[in-house]
């Protein structure tokens, strides 16, 4: 049971993680997009930043989830 709650810490850590790492790419993108780049390339850079920030979203909401939602086997 206690290996099982450690594995789910992990997979919650490591979710949420990837989750900040997404966010973080896409608003980099998501500046270089509305400052610097032009033409094309500035909205290609901004879809794909939309796309990384909503997809953050919805890892962090898994990782919330399963948290929340888990079911607890304790006697």
């Amino acid at each position: 049971m206690a290996a099982n709650g450690t594995n789910r810490t992990v997979t919650r850590r490591r979710r949420q993680l990837w989750a900040g790492v997404l966010a973080l790419v896409g608003l980099v993108l998501l500046v270089v997009g509305l400052t610097v780049a032009d033409g094309v390339a500035a909205w290609i850079e901004v879809v794909v930043a939309v796309l990384l920030l909503v997809t953050s979203y919805v890892v962090q909401h898994l990782a919330r989830r399963e948290t929340v939602y888990r079911s607890d086997e304790r006697p």
